[in-house]
């Protein structure tokens, strides 16, 4: 069984009441090691991420240990970066084993060929955001960031997370917002499934031969895609959980 989450943005909230989402996101981690084969995290697990040479942020540190336990149960985990989660140096890849990409990712399954992207920069007129995506990614701007003390630097990145959610979420992208578009390109070049993130937006559509699947967020219903070799799914957290 082939695994997708996204946009759970852990650390969004004050941490008593952040604590009940990752306890729930802990939970599916562990109950998905009977039968996954790859785990997706197509971006945003954290809502903001930042990690110096010896210190990263103390929060996360249960759903860290949920990932390299299941990385010890031979489950492979990729990781595409979020807009929110960019401050990703080498501790998931040295610690716990676990690849982190930038940019989009092509994989196939079953004889199925999935186009897995976060989704940010797919809006048609999102030119600004992605000139700063180039500026926060950029290894200068990255280097003079860490020059800051860890507990100006991760608060700052808290800060500055919480201000790009609001413009996410405020701004008019257009009627499709463009990454329904960029979708269908994709189908169009043969690809089976398009797997995205990013708007907080569920939705599952049919197009042409292939299908789009953008995964909403865990901040109004957890939920995750699962591919079982013959078709792939959006389904509820708790119910999966048999949780009432």
């Amino acid at each position: 069984m082939i695994y997708f989450i996204s946009d759970i943005h852990l650390g969004i909230l004050e941490r008593s009441a952040d604590a009940p989402r990752e306890e729930l996101l802990v939970k599916y981690l562990k109950s998905i090691v009977k039968d996954c084969e790859v785990l997706y995290i197509v971006g945003d697990l954290f809502d903001y991420w930042f990690e110096y040479k010896t210190v990263i942020p103390k929060y996360f540190y249960r759903t860290l240990e949920a990932l390299k336990w299941l990385r010890v149960h031979n489950v492979k985990i990729e990781y595409l970066m979020g807009n929110h989660d960019f401050g990703h140096k080498d501790f998931f890849e040295t610690e716990l084993g676990i690849p982190i990409y930038k940019e989009d990712i092509v994989r196939e399954h079953s004889g199925k060929k999935f186009y897995i992207s976060h989704g940010d920069g797919k809006a048609n007129n999102d030119a600004g955001y992605k000139i700063l995506k180039k500026i926060m990614r950029n290894r200068f701007s990255l280097w003079l960031y860490l020059k800051l003390h860890p507990n100006i630097g991760i608060r700052l990145a808290s800060s500055s997370s919480r201000k790009s959610r609001g413009y996410t979420s405020n701004k008019h992208y257009g009627k499709t917002e463009g990454m329904e578009d960029f979708a269908e390109a994709r189908i169009n070049e043969g690809f089976d499934y398009v797997i995205m993130g990013h708007r907080h937006r569920l939705i599952e559509k049919k197009i042409g031969k292939g299908y789009y699947y953008n995964l909403g967020t865990w901040l109004e219903k957890p939920v995750f895609g699962c591919f079982d070799g013959n078709e792939f799914k959006i389904r509820e957290v708790e119910e999966y959980l048999n949780i009432s």
